[in-house]
């Protein structure tokens, strides 16, 4: 199959293109940036390359991002041209060369605040019901474009499925105080049991939605690691989060305490999986107890392809307070 990868000089895109690659596709990769994944260098905001770079394929994966961490760098207007416009070019050229699916890379960031619940609240079960709440530009438009995928399912007829990926990059935390209290990877397994995910397993979950688009047609599904929580855990949850896990996963604490690592005290949601696990049969390989298990061998508690892939960053350059701005975000 011929599919077009945006962002595929990115994290999640140049993970398509080696997987798509290894499993006999043809994947033609379009970046801003060039790489040895990508094929063509331009952007989706401009509809002629969008065009051209359609011309001979089956399908879409559309990785291609304005992340979270460009908020303080880059313009509203910015978010705006790449992440709606960008997506309406591709839907639109999409559309009309008939593609067979249309797979959107979205986030769960497009929850925003209702994954944040109020003091003294359980923590958020955060499933597919759940009406999203954006924060920032960041979330609005992601969130926007979703919504016009959508629109051209209605009205194209376009198959087209929308997944939430939860966290997967390899880079420090966006957050200074867990960037200054948490060694990376503790804080990044701990994210294991509510809002992450192994690369490996987002990748898998595409690669589902590629083949079963025409079936479903269109559907949106969150892509995070199965949770050992349940509803009942809650407000233990949002008030102790060592107790619950230590209930759930018990042998975490003496790998934990091998490493000199630590739980977070509190956690404030969980991203729910079930559907993506149910209707597309995506089985993730990468949870908290997976980590556990690998850590207690000495093993990397993430997958190959997440090594291979490694850290991009989000900038070029380098500011005051560590690996990203901490201005407010930009009005032009």
């Amino acid at each position: 199959m011929h599919v077009l990868v945006t962002g595929s000089a990115g994290h999640l895109g140049e993970a398509l293109v080696r997987v798509l690659r290894a499993n006999g596709h043809q994947p033609f990769g379009i970046d801003l940036k060039s790489s040895p994944f990508t094929d063509d260098v331009g952007s989706i905001a401009d509809r002629p390359f969008v065009k051209r770079s359609l011309s001979h394929a089956h399908a879409v994966l559309h990785a291609a991002t304005l992340h979270k961490p460009h908020v303080a760098t880059h313009s509203r207007q910015a978010f705006v041209d790449t992440n709606i416009t960008g997506t309406l070019n591709l839907l639109e050229e999409a559309a009309s060369a008939g593609v067979d699916a249309f797979i959107y890379t979205s986030t769960t960031s497009v929850f925003g605040h209702a994954a944040r619940p109020a003091a003294g609240a359980p923590a958020a079960w955060i499933t597919e019901d759940v009406v999203p709440e954006p924060r920032n530009i960041y979330g609005i438009t992601k969130l926007t474009a979703e919504r016009l995928c959508e629109l051209f399912h209605r009205t194209r007829k376009l198959p087209c499925i929308v997944l939430r990926t939860s966290r997967f990059f390899p880079e420090a935390d966006d957050d200074k105080a867990t960037r200054e209290s948490y060694d990376d990877t503790n804080a990044k397994v701990n994210e294991l049991l509510y809002r992450r995910a192994d690369i490996e397993d987002v990748v898998g979950a595409h690669v589902l939605a590629l083949e079963r688009a025409a079936s479903i047609q269109f559907a949106r599904y969150i892509v995070s690691a199965t949770t050992p929580f349940t509803r009942a855990d809650l407000r233990e949850l949002h008030t102790n989060a060592p107790a619950v896990v230590s209930r759930r996963v018990p042998e975490y604490e003496s790998v934990y305490a091998s490493l000199g690592w630590s739980m977070f005290p509190t956690i404030d949601r969980v991203y729910v999986n079930d559907r993506a696990r149910t209707e597309l049969g995506w089985t993730p390989r990468y949870d908290f107890a997976r980590a556990i298990e690998l850590l207690g061998k000495g093993s990397p508690a993430r997958s190959t392809l997440a090594q291979a892939v490694g850290s991009k960053g989000y900038h070029a350059e380098t500011f005051n307070d560590g690996p990203y701005p901490v201005e407010p975000e930009r009005s032009a």
